[in-house]
């Protein structure tokens, strides 16, 4: 009787452990939609290359110019990013489409990008770029949750206008 009361305690326990691991495995993983310190796009420094025509004495002639740029972080930083990365794509530029695409992401932990996608569509080739440059995008600071870095989804606009 005391043999099968000791095996008993000894599942209990098993299983009781079992389930304090795995719900520390899935707190690691859990992605949060608000924090005490939300995620910002941070401040840095990245270089562009752009095709530019310069006049020689043989003619026009095309030539790459590299230009860098410091980026203040935050909303500000976020949207000068996309306005200096984001390519209008020539097909949607020839049909007139234009429209805002609405992405999700996640914000990890170490300030990198996971999980892009596109929550509201207007047209898959404005729904490419927009998935294209936010993929790119270098890492954020990532949100905190009583101080520890946590996972957090990130909702932001790409918004497409013709000139």
């Amino acid at each position: 009787m005391k043999q099968v009361n000791y095996l008993k305690s000894l599942i209990v326990c098993l299983a009781l452990f079992c389930g304090f691991s795995t719900a520390s495995a899935q707190d690691d993983q859990q992605v949060l939609d608000i924090v005490e310190q939300m995620p910002s796009f941070a401040p840095c420094t990245y270089e562009i290359t752009r095709m530019k025509v310069e006049q020689t004495k043989d003619g026009p002639k095309t030539v790459q110019v590299k230009e860098e740029f410091n980026n203040p972080g935050g909303f500000k930083g976020l949207q000068i990013y996309l306005a200096q990365h984001v390519r209008y794509p020539v097909v949607a530029e020839e049909n007139g489409i234009q429209g805002r695409v609405i992405c999700t992401f996640v914000v990890e932990k170490d300030g990198s990008i996971s999980d892009v996608n596109v929550a509201k569509s207007v047209d898959p080739s404005l729904d490419k770029e927009a998935v294209r440059v936010l993929k790119q995008m270098p890492k954020w600071t990532p949100g905190k949750q009583k101080g520890e870095p946590v996972r957090v989804k990130y909702t932001v606009p790409v918004t497409f206008r013709l000139q």
